[in-house]
């Protein structure tokens, strides 16, 4: 099975050195043109890449959909990768091997969910980001994706999630999953407003994508599917990313 795992990155960066299965992506090509001139970009073909401040590593899933030829297509981060063995080392990255077994029993690989305990996805959502948005996403899955709002109320109660747009998924549920999701993605876009949103909210495409995968899921009962652990190779500041949890829970909610 011909299989493209896209490393969605934003600099240079070291890459895995299966370059077979591994292909590096300069997300946002469009819009810095002149940095990088070894990775693939994002602005060939049919592309969003002039979207990338407002829809993250999506315009490569974008562009591997519109333009990519392979039987399997996944997304891993420069920064973060499948790793059976949970080790921080490129050379312990899900290989070719390991794809394919996978692949022979499974039709998507997604990352191990992450969980929060004392939040739903609802909560955590708009503790951490503005939720407007959210409730859009709501609004317009209910008025054109009626079959999807059960599936979306409940992975919105739900206490854990398939996070960072990660997942390796054969031709057919990707094809599917993409249009799904890029059709709810520009109805929000066209109706909201994000001019007054700083740029880390402005990636708010991202952002909505990352809960949209699990309520996809949800709806869909002809897919098998599976989860392999992720590793992250920088340190992680735990202490702090706990600490900052905390805070966005008790500060006023962001509308």
């Amino acid at each position: 099975m011909n299989t493209k795992i896209l490393v969605a990155t934003h600099k240079n960066y070291q890459m895995p050195a299966d370059q077979s299965l591994y292909l590096p992506i300069f997300v946002g090509k469009a819009l810095h043109p002149d940095v990088n001139q070894i990775f693939i970009g994002d602005n060939t073909g049919d592309n969003i890449s002039v979207k990338n401040a407002h829809y993250n590593e999506l315009t490569a899933i974008y562009w591997a959909w519109k333009n990519l030829d392979a039987d399997a297509i996944g997304l891993v981060h420069y920064r973060r990768y499948f790793s059976v063995r949970r080790q921080k080392d490129l050379h312990q990255v899900l290989s070719q091997a390991e794809v394919n077994n996978l692949l022979d029993k499974y039709d998507i690989i997604l990352p191990t969910k992450r969980r929060y305990f004392i939040e739903s996805n609802r909560s955590h959502y708009v503790h951490a980001h503005h939720a407007e948005p959210l409730a859009l996403t709501e609004q317009i899955i209910k008025a054109d994706y009626p079959e999807y709002l059960a599936a979306f109320e409940q992975v919105m109660q739900r206490r854990s999630a398939h996070m960072f747009n990660m997942f390796i998924m054969k031709r057919q549920p990707f094809n599917k999953y993409c249009t799904w999701l890029f059709a709810i993605l520009s109805q929000v876009e066209q109706q909201l407003d994000i001019s007054t949103y700083d740029v880390y909210e402005a990636r708010v495409f991202g952002f909505l994508s990352e809960r949209l995968l699990d309520v996809w899921l949800a709806q869909q009962d002809n897919y098998r599917t599976t989860e392999v652990p992720f590793v992250f190779m920088e340190p992680q500041n735990w202490f702090k990313k706990g600490g900052n949890m905390l805070l966005r829970m008790f500060k006023p909610k962001q509308v």
